[in-house]
Order: structure tokens, then C-alpha cells, then sequence
């Protein structure tokens, strides 16, 4: 077992290995973009307006509260700004790493339901919540309060996510038919919660800043706070576990912390942040915001290949999270290396994100992709022919695997952001969260196939919890490692060789918009 009380499979130097990786990436990848402020072109070199822009990045970089919620004209975003958004997807990432990492083997390891229908279980909540990401959209482009389309629901919206959290990890005495109904019922409120909180967050990215290259910069920083809590959740959960008497009260109780720490850090970001690109005075029409939707899709190449972004990078992520904890406990019989790897390939994407920027400057934002699903295949390459003997040589595989999904965990935010722009100058509606929600309702697809295809596999491959596995078993166990991973990766890279919004076009694209709404 993994999470019995004598079995710890996270040690605190497992967490020290990585620690300098989240704070060196922390300072540089949130001053970001300094010497592209700080050093002003030959026409503004001693203007009055440069001078004030710079003094406010470089202020900013100090984390003067002053400037908390002052933007520069350029579009550029203080450090403070920066984190203060970041900080939300460190407070949504304790949910979604509960959910995507330890739900599966909570199910079929913890509470008792069979893989089979835990994997029903995934897919059907997850194609509800999938189709609740379209419908939240268009409720949080048509909200209108004094804080804004999106912020209220990072205001008002954690608590009832908390409360369902604790619920989602709570295992009442039922009969198996009973356990499955509160399984069912849990994860699709959950769902539905989750959904209220996290796409109003994530539509907030195109109103804080209308930069090209700061979008990159805040969607990494972003990144780096949600790996964070991807770190947190999967390196510390099991340690965190095995304090209870039983495993069953110890993921109520982890489940609990999680959920309270998870809205202070909303409610931080609700506190810092404040909407800066205006939308549309009058409400957007339900007609108008499925228009928008309908519009922005159709002949909106962009779109097609963020939307690709989303789905190929949540598909190989879900399949490789939910396919290591059981290749650790049962291909190489060492449980207790699971918190070294999700702690070393976390903290290298982690670090990773320092680069990012670069990349999408240096290749452009589509190359960066390509680059980083190079990386993965890599990585997958080598960890498939990697005997189970070797579990330095499987840890250091599995890091350029991580190393290789940076790059594609940030540009696909930052390229929804540059779509949602495409969008309004094709159609002139602005519709941010109906354009975000209909990317991430291809994400969420992904994710529920992805969850409910690794549950399929184990089950039709006869996978028994807590026992020794089948040859076969310990196959497909490897091939959603390794191959799966690989195949997806090659599709992405293909999408992306489509892709043809780089920064000289968005910038045209700018300056029509500003005209426009002269």
C-alpha cells in the first residue's frame, strides 16, 4: 500500500531537491521582460513617457503596493501584478492536482470501487463539467458588477468549491451500489464548482494586460504558481496521509487543508488583480455571445490549434499522472519513489518555465510548442527502453519528459488570449470567456477521456488493486507512461506546424482594434 501509516512515499529531501528549482524560476521568470522595459528604443530613449514607464517596472519589481493595480501603457505588468494573479492558479491547482493525480487511486485503492466503474465515473463527470465550461462562459462574458465580469466569482465562488472538495474525498459506509452513486454525485458537483471558479480565471488573462510578449510573460507566471501547487499536492499528499489512522481519514482530512488554504489564496488574487481591458459597455447578448462562439471558430485557425494545445497537452499530462503512481508501486516495486518523481519532474517543469518566454520570443509562440513536444517524445523514447532496475536512469527520463511540457502548459493560455483578439477583430464582438470556454471544453473532453481511458485500460488489461500484476497489466501500465504520451505529442506538433498568429500579425490586429474603438 502506498498510503499506510508505515509507508511514506514522499521524504523531505525529496522536497529539497526541488525547492531551489520553484524559487530560482520564481525571480526569473516573474522579472521577466525587465530589459525589454528598461531599455527603450532609440525614439523614446529620454521621452518623459518612457522614463515614467520605466520608473513604474522598476518600482513595481520591488513590489511597491502603490502600484499594485497601475498598468504602464506599454501593457507591461508589475511584478507584484504578475504574482497576485499567479497566485490563483496556485489555490485552483490544489484542486485539480487532487483530482487528476489521487482520484483514480482513490477510488480503486482507497474507497473500493472497482476501475471499471471508477473510469465511468471519470468520464461522465468530466463530459458534464465539459459541457458546463461553454455555459459558465457565456454567464461570466454577460456578468457585470463594480468588480468586474470575472472577479466576483473569485470571490464568491471558493467556498462552495471547499466545502464540495472535502465531500469529493470523504468515503461514507455504502453498499458498493450506494458508493458509486456518492461517487457520481460528489465528482460532478465538484465539477460544477470547480468549473464557476476556474473559467472566470482563466478569461481574466486578455483583460489585465494587452501586451503580445507580457501575455507569455503572466501566462508563465502563472504556470509557475500552478506547478507549485502541483508540486505541494503530489510530493506532500502521501506524506501528509499517512499521519491518519487510516488512509480514508487521512484524504478527508488532506482534502480539508487543501480546500482552506486553496481560497485564501483566491480570495488573494481576487485582492490584487483588477480587469484593466475593457469589455463592451452594454451586456453581451446570449445571441451575441454564441455568435461570438460560432464566429470565432468558424475559419479561425488560431483557435483550431490552441484548442489542439489544450487538448494534446491535458491528454499526455492526465495519462502520465494518473499512470505513474501505479508504474512506480508495481512495474518497478518502489512505492516510495513516487514522491521523488512527481518532486524532481515538477520541480524541472517548474524550472522549465524560466526559458519559456525566450522561446516563444526567440521561435515564436507555435515553435515553442513543437520544441517542448520534441522534448517530451525524448523523454518517453527513453524511458520505454529503460530496464526497471535502473531507477536513477527512470527518474532522470521521466525530468526531460516533464521538461518537455513547460512549454506546452503556457502557450496555450497565452495563445487563447491572442485568439480571443483574433476573434473580436473578425467578428467585432469581444467575448473573452466564451472564446477561453470553448478551447477548455475540448481540455476538459480531454481530461475525461483521458482519466476514463487509463481506468479502461487497467480493467480490460486485469489490473487488481493492491496485488501483484499481470505481464500484461505491467504492459499497458508502461505503454500509458511512454507510448501514449509519445503519440499525442507527435499530434500536437503536427497542429501546430498550422499556426500563423505571431507577434508582427497580432500587433496589426492591435492597432486595428485601438483604431476601431476610436
Amino acid at each position: 500500500m502506498i498510503h499506510g501509516r508505515s509507508s511514506s512515499v514522499c521524504t523531505p529531501a525529496a522536497a529539497a531537491h526541488v525547492a531551489p528549482s520553484i524559487s530560482l524560476a520564481l525571480g526569473s521568470v516573474a522579472g521577466i521582460g525587465a530589459a525589454r522595459v528598461a531599455t527603450p528604443g532609440p525614439t523614446e530613449q529620454h521621452s518623459p513617457r518612457a522614463t515614467k514607464r520605466r520608473t513604474r517596472f522598476l518600482l513595481g519589481s520591488r513590489g511597491i503596493c502603490s502600484l499594485v493595480n497601475r498598468v504602464s501603457d506599454s501593457g507591461i505588468l508589475t511584478v507584484r501584478q504578475r504574482l497576485g494573479y499567479g497566485v490563483g492558479d496556485l489555490g485552483i491547482n490544489f484542486y485539480f492536482g487532487m483530482a487528476t493525480t489521487y482520484l483514480l487511486y482513490f477510488y480503486t485503492d482507497v474507497y473500493g470501487i472497482a476501475p471499471a466503474v471508477a473510469g465511468s465515473v471519470l468520464l461522465v463527470a468530466r463530459v458534464i463539467d465539459a459541457v458546463a465550461y461553454p455555459v459558465m462562459g457565456l454567464i461570466a462574458d454577460r456578468t457585470r458588477s463594480r468588480w468586474g465580469r470575472f472577479r466576483p466569482y473569485l470571490l464568491f465562488g471558493p467556498v462552495p468549491l471547499a466545502v464540495l472538495t472535502v465531500a469529493l474525498f470523504t468515503t461514507p459506509a455504502l453498499s458498493s451500489a450506494g458508493k458509486t452513486a456518492w461517487a457520481y454525485a460528489s465528482y460532478i458537483a465538484f465539477g460544477l464548482a470547480y468549473t464557476a471558479v476556474a473559467v472566470p480565471y482563466a478569461a481574466m488573462t486578455p483583460t489585465l494586460t494587452s501586451d503580445y510578449a507580457e501575455r507569455t510573460t503572466l501566462s508563465s507566471v502563472r504556470m509557475l504558481c500552478a506547478f507549485a501547487g502541483a508540486w505541494i499536492i503530489s510530493v506532500y499528499t502521501p506524506q501528509f496521509v499517512a499521519h491518519f489512522a487510516t488512509p480514508e481519514a487521512g484524504y478527508a482530512a488532506v482534502a480539508a487543508g487543501y480546500a482552506v488554504v486553496a481560497t485564501l489564496l483566491l480570495w488573494l488574487c481576487f485582492a490584487s488583480t483588477r480587469e484593466l481591458v475593457a469589455a463592451p459597455t452594454a451586456g453581451v447578448s446570449v445571441r451575441a455571445s454564441f455568435g461570438a462562439l460560432v464566429g470565432a471558430m468558424r475559419g479561425n485557425a488560431p483557435l483550431v490549434v490552441v484548442i489542439m494545445v489544450f487538448l494534446c497537452g491535458l491528454t499526455s499530462f492526465t495519462v502520465r499522472t494518473t499512470a505513474a503512481i501505479y508504474y512506480f508501486k508495481y512495474n518497478l516495486a518502489r512505492p516510495d519513489l513516487i514522491g521523488v518523481y512527481f518532486g524532481w519532474t515538477i520541480g524541472v517543469m517548474v524550472a522549465g518555465l524560466a526559458i519559456v518566454p525566450w522561446l516563444a520570443r526567440r521561435f515564436g509562440k507555435a515553435q515553442a510548442v513543437m520544441i517542448g513536444a520534441l522534448v517530451t517524445i525524448t523523454g518517453g523514447t527513453g524511458l520505454y527502453f529503460t530496464p526497471y532496475n535502473q531507477p536513477i536512469v527512470v527518474l532522470f527520463w521521466c525530468c526531460v519528459m516533464a521538461l518537455g511540457g513547460s512549454p506546452v502548459a503556457v502557450m496555450g493560455w497565452s495563445m487563447t488570449a491572442d485568439a480571443v483578439d483574433y476573434a473580436e477583430w473578425r467578428t467585432g464582438v469581444r467575448a473573452d470567456a466564451m472564446i477561453l470556454a470553448s478551447a477548455t471544453f475540448f481540455q476538459q473532453l480531454a481530461g475525461a477521456f483521458a482519466g476514463a481511458g487509463a481506468a479502461a485500460t487497467l480493467a480490460w488489461f486485469g489490473y487488481v488493486a493492491n496485488a501483484e500484476q499481470s505481464a500484461a497489466s505491467l504492459a499497458a501500465i508502461r505503454a500509458l507512461m511512454t507510448l501514449a504520451p509519445i503519440a499525442i505529442m507527435v499530434v500536437l506538433i503536427a497542429a501546430c506546424a498550422f499556426y500563423r498568429l505571431d507577434a508582427p500579425t497580432h500587433a496589426r490586429i492591435s492597432t486595428a482594434l485601438r483604431e476601431r474603438a476610436r
